[in-house]
Order: C-alpha cells, then structure tokens, then sequence
C-alpha cells in the first residue's frame, strides 16, 4: 500500500483483522457497523435500557454506554440482564474515562470497554515536560503496569477493546514530546497498542476522534499508515466528536466520517449529535448507502504511484488568484439562475440578498453568494455591489465582463482572457487548459461521479502543472433534502480537506435557499471558510451535567450572530479543557449545576450556577472585545 488507503481514485476497502464484540463481527468483509451512545445517568437502570431499545430499533448495532466509576461499571450487569430479558443480545460497550479499575470491572460483564489512552493512566494538568530517553521508557513502563491487568481480564473473558484517542484528552506527556497534533494522536494510541500487542491481546479498534474535521481525517491517515509499517492492520471506528446539532452537526460528521469511508477506511461508525441518541441512526445509515451493496469494480480508473500533495497536512493547491478567486482567497461560493428568464430582485433572496423597497436597501447576510451566474437572462435592476454576475459569453449585451465558456465553445476564448470555461468531469482539457492560463474552471459532476473520482482530477492537474483556479459543481437531480445535506458534504468536504477547489456551485432540487446554506456549512465544516458561528458540542452520556440540548439551544440563541467565533459546550470535564484548545470560549460542566468557562483552554470563571452561566458567558466574550451587537 503506497498511501493510507489501497486507491486514491477507486473505492476499494482496507482490509483489516476481524475483531469480535458479541454477536458482532467488525472488520475484514463484515458489514460497516453503526454504533451510538446513550445519554441517561447509567445508575438509572431502567431509563438506559429504554433508550438502549430505542436505539436498537433505530438501527444501532452497538450500544456504548458509559462508566464513570467502579459502581457504574457494576450496574452495567443489571443493565445487560434487562436487555436480556426483553430479547435484546445487542453488545455493549462501556465508556472509562480515569477509572481503570472500572474498565477491569465492566471488562468481565459486557462485550467490549473503549479506554481513552489520553487519561487511563494519566491526570492531564496541561502542564509541558522535558523528557530523556530514559524518563520517557519509565513513563511507558508505567503505562503497561497499568493497562496489562485489564488486559488479562480481556483475554480471559473475550472482551473486546477500543483505544479511543480524543484530540481534546490528550495527555500532558503526549503534548509535551509531539504536541497538539494528528502525530500526537496517533502515537497516543500506538502506545498503547504496542503494549497489546507484547501480551499477545489482539481484539482491538481504534479510533482517532476530533472536532476538527481536518485534524480528525489526518490522525486516521496517518494511523493506518503507522499501522502497515509496523504491520498492523486493526479496525477502525470513525466518528467526529462534538460535531453540535442539527444541520451543522450532520455536515460536520459527514464531511469528516465521509471522506474516509471514500478512502475504504472505516469498520465502525458513529455520528455524535447533541440531539437524541436514536437521530443519530438515519444519519449513519445514509452515509453507509453507497457502501452497502457496492461494486468494488464500479468507475475504476488507472491507479496513481504518486501524488504531489501531503494527505496527511491540509495545504490548500497553488493557484492563480483571478477576480478573487484561487490564490490565497477562501473558497467562493457561486449560485444558479440560468435557468430564470427574467431576475426579480426577490429571487436573489434566495441567495442571501435581501431587498427593502421600503428603505431601497440591500441587507446582506453573511452567507451571502460571491458570484451568480445567469446565463443569458436579463437583469434589470441595479444588483449589490458585492455581488459579480458571471453571464454566457455570447449573450447580447457587451457591457459585462464575467464571461462563461462552454467546453464546446472554448475555441472562441482569447489566450489572456479572464473568463469562465465549464467542462464536464469527463472532458479530455488537460491539453487544451494549457492554452489558456488565465481562466477560472468549472468543473461539472453528477451524483454518481465520485469524490475520488474528482479527486483524480486536482491529482492530474498537480501532475500537469495546471494553476487555473477550479470551481466544483456539483449538480444532484433527483435526491431527497436529508442525503443532498449529507451527500454534498462528503463530495465536496473531501476534496476541501485535501486542499482542492477554489470554490462550490451546487443544483439539486432542494431549493437554492437550502443549497447556499450547504455550500457556507460545508466550507465552516472543512474549516476552509469560516461564515458563522461554531459550536463544538458534545453529544450528552452519563456524565452529563446540564441539559445539553436545551442549554446549546439558548447559547445559540445569544450568539449565533458572532461570525467567526467558535463556542465549546461540553458536559462535563473528560473532554472540555482538552476541546476548548480549538474553541474560541467554552462552557462546561463542572458539578451539577455548576459551570465553569473558559477562554481557549484557560478556565476563566469557576462554579458558576447554571441558570446564570449563559448571560455571564455572553460578558466574557464582551470582556474580551468579541462581542458584536446582533
């Protein structure tokens, strides 16, 4: 395997070992799985397995719940034996963080206990340290001291394993020797894998979960590589973390869980949703719908022996920058109204532009589009001055300057022209481009063209030396709005986090309102072209100490104005300091009805009551100058 996948441009599935969890085979040629995670106090023995049946009855294979402390882990026996009881074998997963005594304990009741190697055996005090070789060997061997004992009580009851490396928990030894980096992410599960491995203990899965989408597709890269170098080939549970709510939510996970599943990585997955555990479900199932009854063989295309781009390192292609597109400029996002015969102000609403008759005003949202192209309607009034219209070179009027060439009609370009060529993904251009240094391309695909398909062609235009900036259309013709959402995410998230395309226009028949909306979420999700507000919130468990829900929902109501600005909800203290390092501000769960905030991962305000932690939130990003009035 020349990469961190069998084939850059042909869906082709990294087989990997078998590892058993219950009834559940995951990895080599068993289905991909879908797991979730429930979010009542795991002492409430009877609301966990309803909400575990509810899941079930989803669609959920797996079922994670978590264990906090050594009478958690013991309660999980009565939680099993209920699901027994009412026809349920579905495996369950118990979630340690800090207790290894309750990881030992719950390793001789249920199928499988995930540990997170950045706090099994390490209390982060987000302190640096100067290790020596030596001190670092005597900090492993602390390690194993820890770790093998569970083990053992692995191996003698066939329970299976999950190193599950957050981004955010990393351990301060880990941060001290590699940093806050995919590297780091990586090293801190192959730690503990090494030792695995020593033992002779195999029933593994790991995983490499972020928020950021870019770091998250980087550490499972960069892991599987680590892997087949050290001869390794173990499963893999996809999943990013504290991807919030609804639409941002699922384009976040999408575009992070999506990509991979197009590399053939991915045994496992979970979409971690600050809703109900059950929601969850529909949206893993769709992501999976193209990979269930796949022919391996299907769009195959000549594979590639090298590749002029880092995967593992987002570095954006090196293009011209033409009227504001390709260079160093974020990503453009282009709407359609070619298909209107004549423009009404109101259509451009659609769009982001709202007009007042009353005042004679553009109010401009800021998801706003770049650039509309018309084709050859007719426009009769005077547009937003931030707005470019992009027109077919030969309608009537000469009075513009944004012209759009058909393939067909490239021959009618000039060698300097600064234009627009639209080409199908299927066109031979490389030679012809060539020709023609200084236009911008659209290049136009279908739902049933790839994104590795369309990966080949960025591949090819590093290969060719091609500069010209690059616009992906994407045009989706009969789809529903849930897989468009989900779907545009990974197509055009994918290629965003390696770096290419300079721009997105989208056609479905979704409604352009919803399509714009898409193109901005896609690019704050790929962390290409930051539009709105972020929150990175996480999905509600056990150890949860605020409606997470209901809180989320008025921190958004307060500040969802705040472009720019990336908010951390987090319920409790296991990942909060540790996510609140890629979040701007952070609230998080200290103690029942206590919060404590942060700014970056400084604790700022401690046990702060619950029901006045959104308005002294809202005076800590005024304090430090962030605040915006709405």
């Amino acid at each position: 395997m020349k990469f961190y996948c069998n084939s850059l441009i042909n869906y082709k599935r990294w087989n990997t070992r078998i590892v058993q969890v219950g009834e559940i085979g995951i990895g080599g040629n068993n289905p991909i799985r879908i797991q979730s995670m429930t979010t009542t106090d795991t002492m409430d023995t009877e609301g966990t397995i309803e909400q575990s049946i509810r899941m079930i009855k989803a669609g959920c294979e797996i079922v994670r719940i978590t264990a906090p402390s050594k009478k958690d882990a013991e309660n999980l026996r009565n939680i099993k034996e209920g699901l027994s009881k009412r026809g349920y074998s579905t495996p369950i997963v118990a979630d340690i963080h800090f207790t290894p005594i309750a990881a030992e304990i719950a390793a001789g009741i249920v199928e499988k206990v995930r540990i997170n190697p950045g706090n099994y055996a390490d209390r982060k005090k987000f302190k640096k340290y100067d290790f020596s070789d030596e001190s670092y060997r005597l900090e492993i061997k602390r390690i194993r001291d820890r770790f093998i004992p569970l083990l053992e009580i692995c191996k003698s009851n066939n329970t299976a394993l999950r190193i599950g490396t957050n981004h955010g928990s990393l351990s301060d030894r880990i941060m001290s020797h590699y940093g806050d980096t995919p590297l780091g992410m990586v090293e801190s599960a192959m730690e503990f894998l090494r030792i695995a491995e020593e033992v002779n203990f195999h029933d593994i899965i790991l995983s490499m979960k972020a928020s950021n989408t870019q770091v998250m597709v980087q550490a499972y890269r960069l892991l599987v590589k680590t892997m087949v170098k050290e001869n390794m080939n173990y499963p893999l549970h996809l999943g990013v973390t504290e991807a919030g709510e609804a639409e941002d939510g699922r384009i976040k996970s999408a575009v992070g869980i999506g990509t991979l599943l197009a590399d053939g990585l991915g045994d496992t997955i979970r979409v971690s949703l600050t809703e109900e555990p059950e929601f969850e479900i529909p949206v893993c199932k769709t992501l999976l719908k193209p990979y269930t009854n796949m022919n391996k063989s299907q769009h195959l295309q000549s594979e590639i022996n090298n590749i002029d781009y880092d995967p593992y390192f987002y570095k954006k292609r090196e293009t011209k920058s033409l009227l504001r597109i390709g260079g160093e400029n974020v990503p453009v996002v282009i709407g359609d109204l070619s298909s209107f015969r004549n423009i009404r102000p109101s259509d451009l609403g659609q769009f982001g532009y709202l007009y007042s008759i009353k005042n004679d005003k553009w109010h401009i949202s800021d998801l706003a589009i770049d650039y509309l192209y018309v084709g050859k309607s007719e426009i009769k009034f005077e547009i937003p001055g931030t707005l470019e219209i992009i027109r077919d070179y030969d309608f009537l009027r000469s009075d513009f300057h944004k012209k759009l060439y058909h393939y067909e009609n490239i021959k009618n370009m000039k060698y300097n022209e600064i234009s627009f060529l639209h080409c199908n993904l299927n066109d031979n251009i490389f030679d012809e481009i060539i020709k023609y240094p200084n236009c911008i391309v659209i290049l136009n695909s279908y739902e049933n063209e790839t994104m590795p398909m369309i990966r080949k062609f960025f591949i090819d235009c590093l290969k060719y030396k091609i500069k010209n900036p690059i616009i992906i259309k994407r045009n989706y013709v009969k789809i529903k709005e849930d897989d468009f959402l989900l779907q545009a995410s990974v197509d055009i998230g994918g290629l965003q986090i390696d770096g290419f395309g300079d721009g997105i226009m989208l056609n479905s028949p979704n409604g352009k309102s919803f399509m714009t909306e898409t193109s901005f979420g896609i690019l704050q999700a790929s962390r290409t072209r930051i539009s709105k507000t972020e929150y990175i919130s996480c999905p509600s468990c056990g150890r949860t100490l605020f409606d997470l829900q209901e809180t989320t929902a008025k921190i958004r109501k307060e500040t969802s104005h705040l472009k720019g600005i990336k908010i951390g909800v987090m319920g409790c203290i296991v990942n909060g300091p540790g996510e609140m390092a890629d979040a701007d501000y952070g609230y998080v769960g200290t103690a029942p009805g206590k919060i404590s905030l942060y700014k970056g991962q400084d604790v700022v305000k401690k046990h702060v009551k619950s029901e006045e932690a959104v308005e002294a939130l809202v005076t800590l990003i005024k304090n430090n100058n962030d605040w915006i009035e709405p």
